[in-house]
């Protein structure tokens, strides 16, 4: 997650909140599927009592690697139980996904951003990863098989099987909300696997990486944070801080689309959708620029101090 995605509210209450519902979990039953998928046994959670790793969720590379691997063997395990075929995905296809977020070949980080912003509402289709246009992150972290098993099923098996897989949401894949820590929109099997391998905690809308908690109390960081706001009210945009933009832009992204395809949008929504395109791209540039002034420098300067101690 880039190092402007840090939240300093609620700091010391980061990680309580309510566990998010979500629609269609079915229950991973790993017998159907013991001959098919061998289901890995659970890894260990990240400890508190030490310095927390510098991946996702606090996580080392050893403890990111284990937790993909689990997850995706139980996914493979509740989707054979439901009747369809998915072929787990390896660490290596995962992190391919997550790291594509807010990149495609041959744009550097500045050029996404000023074409298309967040890649919220700009990259929106409607359609399901599988078959979209573009090559989204999604799509990557779901790897070339499943994507091969997706496309030799009927229409109408396709639909149960997305459904099966991610509940209501289509685009809330694995690897994306890995990424993204932010498992609040996932659903299907996908959201009970992960509900095998993470904690409750991490499961929270509220949860905060501990990493970026123990970055994010430095006084230097909350100057720093205050600074971002200020560079962001002073292009027109008010946002107390950088985690605030891009839930904002799913949010009326939803609000105008309802999930619906854009070629079924009427012309008001898709002038609506149009204008927020345009104020999504302004928003990440300037995101971009007053974090690369205010936030990145004294982030990388205080989490070098942390794990230097």
């Amino acid at each position: 997650i880039p190092v402007t995605a840090i939240l300093i509210t609620l700091l010391l209450t980061a990680c309580s909140g309510t566990r998010p519902t979500t629609n269609s979990q079915p229950a991973v039953n790993s017998s159907a599927a013991a001959n098919q998928q061998p289901i890995p046994t659970q890894p260990n959670t990240v400890s508190m009592d030490s310095m927390p790793g510098t991946e996702e969720f606090g996580m080392s590379k050893e403890e990111l690697v284990q937790n993909i691997e689990a997850v995706e063997g139980y996914i493979a395990a509740c989707m054979n139980e439901a009747g369809f075929e998915y072929v787990a995905v390896d660490y290596k296809t995962a992190r391919q996904g997550m790291v594509a977020d807010k990149s495609l070949p041959g744009l550097s980080e500045k050029q996404f951003f000023e074409q298309y912003g967040y890649g919220i509402s700009t990259l929106y289709t409607g359609l399901d990863p599988q078959i979209a246009d573009v090559t989204t992150p999604a799509r990557i972290g779901l790897g070339a098989d499943n994507l091969r098993i997706f496309n030799n099923l009927s229409p109408a098996d396709q639909v149960a099987y997305n459904h099966t897989l991610f509940g209501e949401h289509s685009d809330a894949t694995f690897a994306t909300t890995l990424e993204a820590e932010d498992f609040s929109r996932t659903g299907g099997c996908t959201r009970a696997a992960i509900e095998q391998v993470f904690t409750p905690e991490q499961l929270t809308v509220t949860y905060f990486n501990p990493l970026d908690a123990l970055i994010a109390q430095d006084p230097r960081m909350v100057a720093g944070l205050e600074a971002w706001s200020a560079c962001m009210r002073d292009a027109g945009f008010d946002y107390n801080t950088p985690e605030d933009t891009e839930p904002d832009m799913k949010a009326r992204l939803d609000a105008i689309t309802q999930g619906a395809k854009i070629e079924d949008l009427s012309a008001s929504e898709q002038a609506a959708l149009a204008q927020l395109q345009g104020e999504e791209r302004a928003v990440a540039v300037t995101d971009l620029n007053c974090g690369l002034q205010f936030v990145e420098p004294v982030a990388q300067q205080v989490e070098r101090e942390l794990l230097n101690q």
